[in-house]
């Protein structure tokens, strides 16, 4: 098969699928890794589809967003659907738990609402590491490099860091959820580092409101059954047989 011809079944194929993973692609051409991860590109250099961490996605049916609001604007959006996400997210947490809290608006909410003194508490979320301490929680910060956007802590003395940890629980920001694409991050070193919580994590909640559901952005750091999500709406059974989901509102209809 010709080089154009594969590319341009390639692009039918992942418009008909939405979204797809390098395997299904070399699966369905018959064609190596490295082949199809260099027809992604060129495919992705001409917009015809959306190259993403471990695959590709469809560019007129997916939202692939590589954009990092500030921190002022992302706290502007979505407050009530926050504030009830976080406030059942904090009641989780138990006596004795070692919780992680990723940098994130909702997860910066979820301090609000933390009543447990007896559980420990890690974060690379600079503003969040000053609010547990604000609340006389014991508190721990991850170190590393500075990110002026979200004021998150990054990179690999970061990683290192919290390569060195095992928590009981972990509570997580995400820019994103697709089925195909999993979570997603625009920041590729955000997104390592989420990575590596959630590995070191007995049970990770992704904290998300329901706009974040078909989103996909650069970057995956987990896969959909490796977290719990916790949302404000009834989402697709797509996902829920895929993962645990809480919808915090359902007790409320």
């Amino acid at each position: 098969m010709l080089t154009k011809e594969r590319q341009d079944l390639i692009v039918s194929y992942i418009n008909e699928k939405n979204a797809v993973t390098v395997a299904e692609l070399m699966e369905e051409f018959g064609a190596s890794a490295a082949t199809i991860r260099r027809d992604l590109a060129v495919l992705h250099d001409e917009k015809r589809i959306i190259k993403v961490f471990g695959g590709a996605t469809s560019i007129s049916d997916t939202d692939v967003n590589t954009f990092e609001p500030s921190v002022s604007a992302k706290a502007a959006l979505n407050i009530h659907e926050k504030e009830a996400i976080s406030k059942y997210a904090a009641s989780l947490i138990n006596d004795d738990d070692f919780v992680y809290i990723d940098s994130g608006t909702t997860t910066l909410e979820m301090i609000k609402y933390i009543t447990n003194t007896r559980a420990k508490y890690i974060t690379n979320g600079i503003v969040h590491a000053k609010k547990l301490l604000e609340k006389g929680l014991n508190t721990m910060i991850i170190g590393g490099r500075c990110k002026p956007t979200t004021e998150a802590i990054i990179g690999p003395d970061c990683i290192e860091g919290i390569s060195k940890y095992h928590f009981t629980k972990a509570f997580m920001g995400t820019n994103g959820i697709s089925l195909h694409a999993g979570y997603t991050t625009p920041d590729v070193d955000e997104a390592l580092v989420k990575q590596e919580a959630v590995k070191h994590a007995y049970v990770s909640y992704i904290l998300a409101d329901h706009s974040k559901f078909g989103k996909v952005s650069s970057v995956t750091f987990a896969e959909i059954p490796n977290c719990c999500i916790i949302t404000d709406s009834e989402v697709s059974k797509n996902y829920s047989s895929k993962t645990i989901i809480k919808n915090v509102n359902e007790e409320k209809k």
